[in-house]
């Protein structure tokens, strides 16, 4: 019987998608943007990870970390890293587009007609529905990236310490943003930094007492050798005699 050959799967990385022209960037993120009530970055982690598979969680965490730490809009900087990910300037270009064109023209008709609306309650009462569903999906959002904490280097323990230092310095202390993410963001690279050293000084340690080993096996015989000369020379006189 003739064996069948087994057919290795494709690593994750190949079977992941990705847009195919700058023109579905824009799209995607149009439709991104026009979800996003309260606040884009729960919606933006649903659609680019989860629906429509652009990124790993790893990668968005990443990516949102660092647009987190630069100047301006959060979501406004993870659009451009993620356009300029996959196409470039022409990518940054269309991504940026799509997050700010459909809100801009929805706030200035909803700014023109907010006079006249807000006495309604009902106007006011659909504002607060919609204040209540942006913070539940930020923090369903918060829930999907505290898993990604198991692969990082810090352990989860040093993860949810920074993290729930965060939270009280802001609700409890009320502290600036800028001093937070200054301060903590310091500190998690600290920690980071100690950890990529000691796990890179681990496995460097092991060969070279692999290599300590030998040589201290090679001595063994050049101190027989020693011995044996001087056993020798003291019984040279009583071979004379």
């Amino acid at each position: 019987m003739t064996s069948v050959p087994r057919v290795t799967p494709p690593p994750a990385s190949a079977a992941r998608s990705h847009p195919r022209s700058p023109g579905a960037l824009f799209v995607a993120f149009t439709l991104l943007a026009l979800q996003g009530f309260g606040g884009v970055l729960a919606v933006a982690q649903r659609e680019l990870v989860d629906r429509r598979g652009w990124l790993s969680r790893d990668e968005f965490i990443e990516a949102y970390s660092l647009a987190q730490l630069l100047p301006g809009p959060n979501v406004v900087n993870l659009s451009l890293m993620v356009g300029d990910r996959f196409f470039g300037w022409r990518g940054a270009l269309a991504a940026i587009s799509g997050m700010l064109l459909a809100p801009l023209a929805l706030v200035l008709a909803a700014a023109a007609g907010y006079q006249q609306l807000a006495g309604y309650p009902a106007v006011a009462g659909a504002l607060r529905g919609m204040g209540a569903v942006a913070a539940g999906l930020i923090l369903a959002m918060a829930c999907k990236m505290l898993l990604t904490l198991r692969k990082n280097l810090m352990g989860p323990w040093l993860c949810a310490l920074l993290g729930l230092t965060a939270l009280i310095a802001v609700v409890v202390f009320r502290m600036p943003l800028a001093w937070i993410v200054i301060g903590l963001g310091l500190a998690g690279w600290s920690l980071a930094r100690v950890c990529i050293m000691r796990q890179s000084g681990r496995p460097a340690a092991q060969p070279g007492n692999a290599a300590a080993s030998p040589g201290a096996g090679a001595e063994r015989p050049g101190t027989g050798t020693a011995t044996a000369g001087a056993a020798h020379r003291h019984s040279s006189p009583e071979a004379k005699q």
